[in-house]
């Protein structure tokens, strides 16, 4: 689950992380009247408004006007997700930049050409840059151990870095059974190339961002960039925190975090059925169970000249009420062409699957070609009933069978 970067910062906060002073802001008005009140008020005469997406290049992103797509000016410059307000009327200028902001779209790197609609704003209290850098700890899954990652190039892509110069990256893993050690935080600092009271700053900063990562359960906590002020102070400027969805029954209090604006529709409504699903722009409907097999499933999707329009795993309890919602969610999506059903009967039955996608199929009305390939425990019988349901269902006997049949639904478009 991702949340914002000012809900990151809060959270950060509490472990004793530093990060600089700022406030959320829902509306045009309220940042007006939040950059006067809690900014110039206390003396504060550099700020940062940024716009907060689920989405990272917020700083080089280029907000335009959600029905035209044209960009937004405001005193004939164009606005962009993050901007550093430090001269003039500070609280007037916030006021004009949100009111250009919500509402519209801020276009990233990483939003693509459709970008996000703006509904949160973030002012933050600007600081005395001295050095940039990066920082991020996640799981290594071929280690199967935590990793922290540590750059001096602080303020841009970590995958820029990784791909034009990767000695640039320093890496430590961490020992689940010893923990993180001391002197891997200053084999970092000395790699980060920090001395003085810089050195021992990040110290105590790094000590305690692996305390946050371990104890919030996250799966990913990046800080980009990571900042040495003039001062010698480390500072997390910017955070972004990922959770570990399968922890989050230990966390309740986090799912107040959860931005549905900011989640696909889709996406959404099939976490009201514990359904795993992830709309893709693809043309075929993939309903799998296990995630390994739907990622074989895609890849067959594409070999046969096909995209996958979804990932979606209905685990491993395939009855009735998942697969038919998992139809209604798939045709849903008016991108959808035709879909391939691939379940291993291991846990469940393949017969019980085959009468569970014929009764689905009588409360949800699903008008493009069906494949269906059953392998497992009672595979036989279960192509048998689907035989001889009356519906023209493309029966694939194995995962080679299965491609060419959606090869055949694209081109023919066969029915139920």
């Amino acid at each position: 689950m991702n949340i914002h970067e000012y809900q990151a910062k809060e959270l950060l906060r509490r472990y004793g992380v530093p990060v600089p002073f700022g406030k959320a802001v829902m509306s045009a008005e309220e940042t007006g009247t939040v950059a006067f009140r809690d900014f110039v008020l206390r003396g504060i005469s550099t700020i940062v408004l940024k716009s907060q997406i689920h989405a990272g290049g917020r700083g080089k992103g280029i907000v335009v006007h959600a029905a035209t797509n044209q960009p937004v000016e405001v005193a004939a410059k164009q606005v962009h997700g993050v901007t550093v307000i430090r001269e003039g009327n500070v609280a007037d200028k916030a006021y004009q930049l949100a009111k250009a902001t919500f509402g519209n779209k801020l276009v990233t790197i990483q939003t693509g050409a459709e970008g996000k609609i703006v509904n949160r704003m973030f002012i933050e209290e600007g600081c005395s840059i001295g050095t940039e850098m990066y920082i991020s700890i996640v799981l290594d899954r071929q280690t199967g151990k935590n990793i922290i990652m540590a750059s001096t190039e602080g303020g841009v892509e970590i995958e820029k870095v990784a791909d034009e110069t990767p000695e640039k990256i320093i890496k430590e893993i961490i020992n689940p059974t010893t923990g993180f050690q001391q002197f891997q935080a200053r084999r970092l600092a000395f790699g980060l190339g920090l001395s003085g009271d810089g050195f021992k700053s990040f110290l105590s900063f790094i000590t305690k961002l692996v305390s946050a990562y371990e104890d919030m359960d996250c799966s990913m906590l990046e800080v980009n960039p990571l900042v040495l002020t003039t001062d010698n102070k480390i500072i997390a400027l910017d955070a972004k925190v990922d959770f570990d969805d399968n922890a989050l029954y230990r966390h309740s209090e986090f799912n107040d975090l959860r931005d549905l604006a900011e989640e696909a529709p889709l996406e959404v409504e099939a976490s009201k059925y514990n359904l795993n699903y992830i709309k893709l722009d693809g043309n075929v409907g993939c309903m799998v169970n296990g995630a390994g097999l739907a990622m074989a499933t895609m890849d067959i999707i594409q070999i046969a000249g096909g995209s996958p329009a979804n990932f979606l795993d209905v685990g491993g309890g395939a009855n009735v009420e998942r697969i038919a919602n998992a139809f209604r969610i798939m045709m849903s999506d008016t991108n959808v062409k035709a879909v391939l059903v691939n379940i291993f009967g291991g846990i469940v039955r393949c017969d019980r699957v085959a009468n569970g996608i014929l009764q689905a199929l009588q409360q949800v009305e699903v008008n493009v070609p069906v494949i269906v390939r059953l392998e497992g425990t009672n595979a036989k019988e279960a192509q048998e009933i689907l035989q001889n349901s009356g519906m023209e269902f493309l029966v694939a006997g194995n995962l080679q069978d299965a491609a060419q049949k959606v090869t055949q639904a694209l081109s023919t478009k066969v029915k139920v």
